[in-house]
């Protein structure tokens, strides 16, 4: 068994489930102990559901692009919202977290998730980006009157993180701006992508929400783009912060293609700031489709489209939306070069619990690929035979071949169970703890550890037994097992928000008090149950 939340390791243990629980033993009396079902599962490998904190599963993103690649379906990049939670459920996965949902969009967001089966979900609201908090920026509102907005737009449409998109960037090219760095100001508003960072980044802490700014860089995909990533972090004055798919902002601009790995300069930037956490967002060779809200990167994109269409929405005029279809492939320099520098950031960060595997599905690669990249993690000489077949300019300019670390079964359960629950808030998941929520992934322990993950032996997902081995598929199984979105309450102060709802109504396409999902609404008209995780109180700080 590998639960690192429980101090576990490789240890051997009886598990008691009761209903969706796991229980102490010594809870249970003689008679129940009698009638109890045992399951073998010796010589397995056992731990806690998976949990992935970055993929894109709800919001209309991928309903864009199926639209946009109607030839391309079916396929692992563009699968439907059942075919999305079946192929996680086969992984071992029992939740995923949407990244990128607009305030505006927010119902469609949350239906999709509830549509997709065998999932607990969560979403991101995306702030930064909006005329409200530009504006408020812009005539130097204090920060308690922000601190009450964010925590307002997340109670009200359902969230449980805040993420911001090239903070100002996307608003900004909607004014004909194609550039921008951390310190250059808005055409209109004449505020910096810094100053978003930070205000944003200190409201977050400050109404205690558990998971820290999730933060999408300026300049995605420029090569010398690490000095962006860099000005990020310092711009975020000490606050938590979350870089999400940072191989995508980890590129230098040397050599004779101008185009460089600075892996290194990020490893060596988050020893220095214990407040920064990352995900890689690692790519896959293949075909795929890039989604994102960053408009103004996919409109750069689109010169390298395959096939050769895209689509770049402006959604309701608060955010905005781009579909590119591409193709990685392992015998271009870039590309090559791309896949190594997310390995190189996996394995060069020593602490596991601060950096977490995806490959931004389906940006980098659909979430299936999972399994390949833990056994390209976990196993050298497989990892080398995959370098050996790369363009051998990457290869060659790369760190890689000099790197030995193999991830341990522990360290896999700590990226991908323990650590993205803990940065989440998720309480009772993440962990075989007594009390927990009874998500038990049961896998035969083979030493190529791409099958051993591709799917496990069986599941118990909140108590019920799936068994992949019996043939009854696992829709019809779990279709039974309530939808769960997880979410918090961060408080706020309602009378100070009569001045922003005033703006808001004059600039946004939905008065600000249609955004507001009930927890009734939830459940009965988009058909999940909210799940209410803590805040942390830090009211001295946003007072100070």
């Amino acid at each position: 068994m590998f639960d690192p939340a429980a101090g576990e390791h490789g240890v051997r243990r009886d598990i008691w489930i009761e209903d969706d629980r796991i229980i102490d033993a010594l809870s249970i009396n003689a008679d129940r102990l009698s009638t109890a079902e045992t399951i073998d599962v010796q010589d397995c490998v056992l731990m806690a559901g998976g949990i992935d904190l970055h993929t894109h599963i709800g919001g209309g993103k991928m309903t864009i692009a199926r639209m946009l690649l109607p030839e391309q379906r079916p396929c692992e990049y563009l699968p439907t919202t059942l075919a999305t939670g079946n192929a996680y459920a086969t992984m071992g996965y029992s939740a995923a977290f949407e990244p990128a949902m607009i305030a505006c969009n927010a119902r469609q967001a949350h239906a999709e998730m509830a549509d997709t089966p065998h999932l607990d979900t969560g979403a991101y609201v995306l702030l930064g980006n909006e005329t409200v908090l530009l504006r408020l920026l812009a005539e130097s509102a204090p920060q308690s009157l922000i601190n009450d907005y964010v925590a307002w737009m997340v109670c009200a449409t359902q969230a449980i993180g805040v993420k911001v998109v090239n903070a100002g960037g996307i608003d900004a090219f909607k004014f004909g701006t194609r550039k921008m760095d951390v310190d250059s100001p808005h055409p209109r508003w004449g505020v910096t992508p810094g100053q978003v960072i930070r205000t944003l980044a200190a409201a977050v802490h400050q109404i205690g929400l558990p998971h820290p700014l999730h933060v999408h860089c300026s300049n995605l995909g420029v090569a010398g783009n690490i000095r962006s990533t860099l000005a990020t972090i310092r711009a975020a004055d000490g606050h938590p912060i979350h870089l999400t798919h940072a191989q995508f902002h980890s590129y230098g601009s040397e050599g004779s293609k101008r185009f460089s790995s600075a892996a290194i300069e990020l490893v060596k930037a988050l020893a220095d700031h214990p407040n920064v956490t990352i995900d890689v967002g690692q790519i896959m060779f293949g075909q795929t489709v890039t989604v994102s809200g960053d408009t103004m990167h996919q409109y750069q994109n689109t010169r390298f489209a395959k096939p050769r269409k895209s689509v770049l929405i402006d959604i309701e005029c608060e955010a905005g939306c781009g579909a590119v279809p591409f193709r990685y492939r392992d015998k271009q320099f870039v590309h090559s070069l791309q896949w190594a520098i997310g390995l190189e950031l996996f394995l060069m960060v020593d602490d596991p619990s601060r950096v977490f595997l995806t490959t931004d599905h389906p940006n980098g690669a659909p979430f299936t690929s999972y399994p390949h990249l833990i056994r390209l993690l976990m196993d050298r000489s497989f990892r080398e035979t995959a370098l050996d077949e790369i363009h051998p300019d990457a290869a060659a300019s790369s760190q890689l071949r000099g790197l030995t670390r193999e991830y341990s079964l522990d360290e896999i359960a700590v990226m991908t169970r323990s650590a993205p629950a803990k940065l989440l808030g998720l309480t009772g998941m993440g962990t075989l703890e007594r009390g927990s929520v009874a998500d038990v992934v049961v896998y035969n322990d083979k030493l190529d550890r791409e099958q051993m993950f591709k799917q496990p032996r069986m599941m118990i997902r909140r108590g019920k037994r799936v068994d992949f081995q019996s043939g009854e598929s696992a829709a019809h199984q779990w279709s039974k097992l309530s939808k769960i979105t997880h979410t918090v309450r961060p408080s706020f102060d309602i009378s100070s928000l009569s001045g922003i709802a005033k703006l808001h109504n004059e600039t946004a396409s939905f008065r600000m008090e249609r955004l507001w999902i009930s927890d009734d609404e939830l459940a009965s008209c988009i058909g999940s149950i909210p799940v209410i995780h803590p805040c942390h109180v830090r009211q001295d700080e946003a007072e100070t």
